[in-house]
């Protein structure tokens, strides 16, 4: 599990990863006025113990709206 505090836009370049798969997306709220989104993924039906939790990742307000521009600047939203 990790929670991201921050964004750091690097250059390069990336491959597509194989593997497809549905991921949950989960909202809580820890402490009043602090919600965290939550995005975990799950393994593969090609995976020994498929559909079993595989990677957790957390972002509060500043982290989760860095990401928000990133992501509105790359697909033009």
């Amino acid at each position: 599990m990790a929670w991201i505090t921050s964004f750091e836009l690097k250059a390069g370049s990336g491959k597509l990863h194989p593997t497809q798969l549905v991921g949950a997306v989960k909202v809580f709220v820890p402490e009043p006025g602090k919600a965290i989104v939550q995005i975990d993924t799950y393994g593969s039906d090609e995976r020994e113990m498929p559909n079993k939790q595989s990677q957790t990742i957390q972002f509060g307000r500043e982290s989760a709206h860095q990401l928000f521009t990133i992501l509105k600047e790359t697909y033009e939203f």
